[in-house]
C-alpha cells in the first residue's frame, strides 16, 4: 500500500462519502475511488460499504483505522525531524560547561532551543577548561563553554557570551570589619584562594601580576579548581576568593561578596562559547547563534 492511499482511506473514513473526501484533498472522484478500490483488493478485503447516503466503514475498516492514523503522525513526524536536521536544527548535542555558564547563560539558552529547535538534543556535562580542551580537541565535545583566553587545536570558532568583572568573595566575620570595598592591599593581607595557574593561567597571571604591580605580595593560601569549593574555602577562612560578578546570584553561608576598589587593574573574567567548524551541519553554531 502506497501512503497515498492510507491518506485517502483516512478522508473517506472522516468525511463519510467518496465526494466530500475527494473535495477536502483535491483530486478527482474516480481516482479517489480506485485509489481506495486498489486498497481493498491489496487487503482482500472490503473497506466500505458504498451507497447514495455515502460510504460506510466496514468493521476492517474500523479496526485499521487507528493504527492508520498514528502510522501516519510518526511517518509526518520523522520527515519532519528529517527536515530539520538538514537546516541543522536537529541531532545531538555535547555541551561542556564551567560552572559559570550554569547560571544565567545555560538557562536561557536551553529556553530558547526548546522554541526554535525541540528536536535538538542536548547532553550536559560540567568540565573545567582543561577537560573541555582535550574533549573538542579529540573530537568527544561538540562545544565547549568555557572562560577566555584559551588555546585550541584545530579548526575552531570562538564567540564570547559574557563578560564579567571580578568580585571578592569574603569571609562573613572580615566583611563586617570592611567599608563596602575591599582593597588590593587587604586582599594581599589575606591571602587568596584562586583556582590553579594550570587551569586558568591567564587569569592566574593578570591576578598576580595586578597584583605586584599595585606593590603587594602575592599571597596564595589555598587553590581550588572549582567554583562552589573556591566558596567553601573562603567560608572556611583560607582567604579571599577573586571570582566572576556573576557569583552574587548565590547565597553562600559564611560568605559575603564585596567589590574591589582597584577592580580595573584586574583581568575580566570572559565566558565564551567555542566549538569544531569541522562538522557540515553546524549545530555548535546554531547554539552558539541561539
Amino acid at each position: 500500500m502506497e501512503i497515498s492511499q492510507l491518506r485517502c482511506f483516512l478522508a473517506v473514513m472522516d468525511e463519510g462519502a467518496i465526494g466530500k473526501a475527494a473535495h477536502r484533498l483535491d483530486i478527482a472522484q474516480p481516482a479517489l475511488s480506485q485509489s481506495i478500490s486498489r486498497m481493498e483488493k491489496s487487503l482482500g478485503t472490503v473497506l466500505f460499504e458504498r451507497s447514495r447516503r455515502g460510504a460506510r466503514p466496514t468493521a476492517a475498516a474500523l479496526v485499521m483505522a487507528q493504527d492508520i492514523r498514528n502510522g501516519l503522525y510518526l511517518l509526518d513526524e520523522a520527515a519532519g525531524k528529517a527536515r530539520q536536521a538538514q537546516l541543522g536544527l536537529a541531532g545531538t548535542l555535547r555541551i561542556g560547561l564551567v560552572s559559570s555558564a550554569l547560571f544565567e547563560v545555560l538557562p536561557k539558552a536551553i529556553r530558547a532551543i526548546q522554541r526554535h529547535a525541540p528536536n535538538l538534543q542536548l547532553v550536559l556535562k560540567e568540565m573545567s577548561n582543561e577537560e573541555q580542551v582535550l574533549a573538542l580537541e579529540d573530537g568527544t565535545l561538540d562545544v565547549g563553554l568555557m572562560h577566555s583566553p584559551v588555546a585550541v587545536s584545530g579548526p575552531m570558532s570562538e564567540r564570547v557570551l559574557r563578560k564579567d568583572k571580578l568580585i571578592a568573595a569574603v569571609p562573613s566575620d572580615l566583611a563586617l570589619r570592611l567599608k563596602k570595598k575591599i582593597s588590593l592591599r587587604q586582599i594581599a593581607e589575606q591571602g587568596m584562594v584562586l583556582y590553579p595557574k594550570g587551569q586558568l593561567p591567564h587569569l592566574y597571571a593578570g591576578i598576580t601580576q595586578a597584583m605586584r604591580q599595585a606593590g603587594h605580595e602575592v599571597k596564595i593560601n589555598q587553590h581550588a579548581n572549582r567554583t562552589m569549593t573556591v566558596l567553601a574555602c573562603v567560608a572556611g577562612g583560607c582567604g579571599i576568593g577573586l571570582l566572576p560578578s556573576w557569583i552574587q546570584t548565590i547565597d553562600f553561608p559564611g560568605v559575603t561578596f564585596c567589590p574591589i576598589s582597584e577592580g580595573d587593574a584586574l583581568p575580566s573574567f570572559d565566558l565564551v562559547a567555542i566549538w569544531s567548524t569541522r562538522n557540515k551541519f553546524d549545530l555548535a553554531k546554531l547554539f552558539a547563534d541561539i
